[in-house]
């Protein structure tokens, strides 16, 4: 297809040699983006030194993206961080979509995201919840009135049952020889969850300079090697410690052993991989939507009231269950409309494209860059009214199929869209249900204005404080 036909892609003026790089330099670029679309429209070429990436920042030009035009840039083009931290594309969320990203996907999804797996794990969920909730009944009975730290408890929760899934256990401390020290659990959560997720956004200025690469940039490499290494010689441990069990004999419904008897074309270091990215996979972005979600409803009693009378008529003086979501239609809204504001993959990492294609009526050459701004289509004023409030009544629109899980652009779209998005509802919904049937939430004094991000993600910086208190 000749680019004679075709506009091309409008340009956001920049300066030369570095283009756009300055005006992004407060580490929000999806916030920049979603700006400057107000200005340049849904798709513009932004300058990052030598290369151009083309920026996508509504939901109509992102599904034609990332479904229609998939072939043509279906390559991922990671960062000089990432390519070391995800093993040069070695896991599901990053891999090229090629026959390993397949074999990898349907693995996952068969043993531990898939709704039949799902049903096989459920009593690690309930297991979960029943223990955020009494850890919480018993620090109110201790300290009535102190406000209680939401995200120490659900996010070290939530790093058990993802142990669970991935090891079949939850570890509470592991020797490192290579370390020469035991871990805690809680060191075990920081290597592999939370250096993780600051390596990931660590930026590596060559990435936007390639002509500079012959200039060594020693203290950033050393970093990303260090967390890498930490991250593999733990996983080794945990798996060393497990096959103990396994050569004996006992056999537990996790992914460890699984992927040994169903994958044995991979190497050691890639089933390492594919273990330690539904460790943290799990881990991180259910924690984001549900703090989020806490945070509003503490924020809004009216809203937490409705919630809490909805729960009330479905499921009476019992627990809500699983079985009961298809019914409890403000609960889902609430869980819609928190992905929606708060995306926890703002930006998709850049996709690459390796033939000339269109999208949006434009022009797309072959080399071109490509970023999807799902924090953009999320907030598009054509497409969403009022997006910058948070009002889980939009998604109560008989337009709204309740069982799609694809109401907003926060879990992708098309064959690489979240594998992990039922697992995603299922925890935070039971969550969510449960904290509001239990107890009456409000937020600290001064907590409100606590609405900063962490880098280029949307986790809130500041973990929720709030005071609850049991509703009988």
């Amino acid at each position: 297809m000749g680019s004679t036909t075709l506009p091309t892609v409008p340009e956001v003026p920049g300066l030369p040699i570095i283009g756009n790089l300055l005006q992004l330099k407060e580490k929000k670029p999806h916030k920049t983006f979603t700006k400057w679309a107000e200005t340049y429209g849904p798709i513009y070429s932004i300058k990052t030194g030598a290369s151009s990436v083309i920026v996508i920042n509504s939901p109509e030009t992102a599904k034609e993206a990332m479904v229609t035009r998939y072939s043509s840039i279906s390559t991922r083009k990671l960062s000089n961080a990432l390519k070391i931290l995800t093993f040069d594309k070695c896991m599901v969320a990053t891999s090229d979509y090629d026959d390993f990203h397949k074999m990898a996907k349907r693995h996952l999804i068969t043993n531990t995201l898939g709704a039949t797996a799902q049903r096989r794990h459920r009593h690690h969920r309930d297991t979960m919840i029943e223990n955020i909730s009494s850890q919480l009944h018993a620090l109110v009975k201790d300290v009535p009135q102190r406000a209680v730290n939401f995200r120490k408890i659900f996010e070290s929760e939530l790093f058990g049952l993802a142990m669970k899934e991935a090891l079949g256990k939850d570890v509470e401390s592991i020797y490192v020889e290579e370390l020469g020290t035991t871990l805690s659990r809680e060191e075990l959560h920081k290597v592999l969850v939370l250096d993780m997720m600051e390596g990931a956004i660590d930026v590596d200025w060559r990435d936007f300079f390639p002509y500079l690469k012959w200039i060594p940039n020693k203290s950033f490499k050393m970093n990303i090697q260090k967390k890498h290494f930490r991250r593999t010689v733990v996983m080794n441990a945990l798996i060393k410690d497990q096959m103990k069990r396994i050569d004996s004999g006992e056999a537990v419904n996790c992914y460890l052993d699984y992927l040994l008897s169903e994958a044995q074309t991979l190497r050691k270091e890639q089933i390492a991989m594919l273990l330690w990215e539904t460790i943290i996979e799990a881990a991180d972005t259910t924690l984001v939507t549900t703090e989020w979600a806490m945070y509003e409803l503490a924020k809004d009693p009216t809203r937490q009231d409705r919630l809490y009378h909805e729960l009330d008529k479905v499921c009476g003086s019992n627990k809500v269950k699983e079985e009961n979501f298809s019914q409890l239609r403000y609960l889902d809204a609430v869980f819609h409309e928190t992905l929606r504001k708060y995306s926890p993959a703002p930006l998709v990492p850049l996709r690459y494209v390796h033939e000339d294609t269109q999208i949006g009526g434009y022009y797309i050459p072959a080399g071109s860059e490509i970023a999807v701004n799902i924090y953009g289509c999320n907030m598009d004023k054509n497409h969403w009214e009022t997006p910058e409030e948070w009002k889980p009544e939009r998604f109560l629109d008989e337009k709204y199929d309740p069982l799609d899980l694809h109401k907003t652009m926060a879990f992708g779209a098309g064959k690489r869209a979240c594998a992990g998005s039922l697992q995603a509802m299922l925890i935070a919904c039971a969550a969510i249900g449960r904290l509001v049937q239990e107890f009456e939430w409000r937020l600290e004094d001064g907590e409100e204005e606590k609405v900063d991000t962490v880098g280029l993600t949307s986790q809130k910086l500041q973990p929720l404080f709030a005071i609850v208190k049991p509703r009988n």
